[in-house]
């Protein structure tokens, strides 16, 4: 078996994927919930910190951004 070849199958790629869908969007939940009136800078430091310690080698991407925004310009809807 080479090195090269090893990863996970699609099965547990989808559920790491799931995982991380669902950590973003409790974060979100949250800074929706409890940063009214904050800035966009202040959101996006807190989600930062909400999700750096649940990976392995966070970086943040433009999707963080994103969500920032959203929030501070009270674009979240929390409904399911």
């Amino acid at each position: 078996m080479e090195l090269s070849t090893i990863g996970w199958n699609q099965e547990a790629r989808d559920k790491i994927l799931l995982d991380a869908d669902r950590a973003l969007q409790e974060a979100v939940r949250e800074a929706a919930e409890t940063m009214d009136g904050k800035t966009r800078d202040e959101v996006y430091e807190f989600l930062f910190e909400k999700l750096k310690p649940q990976f392995v080698d966070f970086k943040p991407g433009p999707d963080l951004s994103e969500c920032a925004d959203a929030v501070a310009n009270g674009e979240v809807s929390l409904g399911n």
